[in-house]
């Protein structure tokens, strides 16, 4: 909801910093995987209970994810590592919930399996419409800077790093969280899936 308006104000601070970083040995997808290591951290710091070490990777891997794409801008988009970045991406905002489940599993079991169920939904929805649109090579207004469609909704990227802080700062409220931003998250997969549906439904009578 949030990152239409986000990007703007975010991107010359991105475009700051990676023409500090442009050098030959540092690439996009370097940086996305390396991003991506640093995230999976979370995994075991959360089973632990190491909530703050976990918030920390967290922000690091989500910086990684907009100074890969910052970087990539700069060189020139690649749909090899557009394909990379978002593939990492879902793997990690899985990861996080999973870890709260290992965190408390008597407690967080249900709820987590509640938002990774919701997460499927919201990433099933974005990726089949962002297919599908290529295929038709629809325009993107919102996201132009991205290298495939990116379908927006009420939970997105900007909302879902929001909840995974606050899950850090405040796990004892994990499972109330969880179940709420769940059901934030199947609002935007029916909205996605009507939306996109009725948009295919009109370009093929074009």
């Amino acid at each position: 909801m949030f990152d239409r308006y986000l990007h703007p104000r975010v991107k010359p601070l991105l475009n700051q910093i990676v023409a500090h970083l442009d050098r030959p040995a540092i690439t996009p997808d370097r940086i996305s995987l390396g991003g991506f290591v640093v995230g999976v951290l979370a995994l075991p710091f959360l089973a632990m209970q190491w909530y703050y070490a976990a918030l920390i990777v967290i922000v690091i891997n989500r910086l990684c994810d907009g100074l890969d794409g910052a970087l990539a801008r700069r060189r020139g988009l690649s749909d090899a590592g557009g394909f990379l970045d978002i593939a990492l991406d879902f793997l990690f905002y899985a990861l996080v919930p999973f870890g709260f489940v290992l965190a408390s599993p008597e407690l967080n079991a249900v709820a987590g399996s509640w938002l990774l169920f919701a997460f499927i939904g919201t990433g099933s929805s974005f990726l089949a419409f962002a297919a599908v649109a290529d295929k038709y090579q629809l325009e993107n207004l919102d996201y132009p800077h991205k290298s495939f469609y990116y379908l927006g909704g009420l939970t997105e990227g900007a909302e879902t790093i929001l909840v995974f802080i606050l899950f850090c700062l405040f796990p004892a409220y994990f499972p109330l969280m969880a179940w709420v931003f769940g059901c934030l998250c199947w609002f935007t997969t029916l909205t996605r899936v009507w939306g996109g549906y009725k948009t295919l439904k009109r370009v093929e009578k074009i």
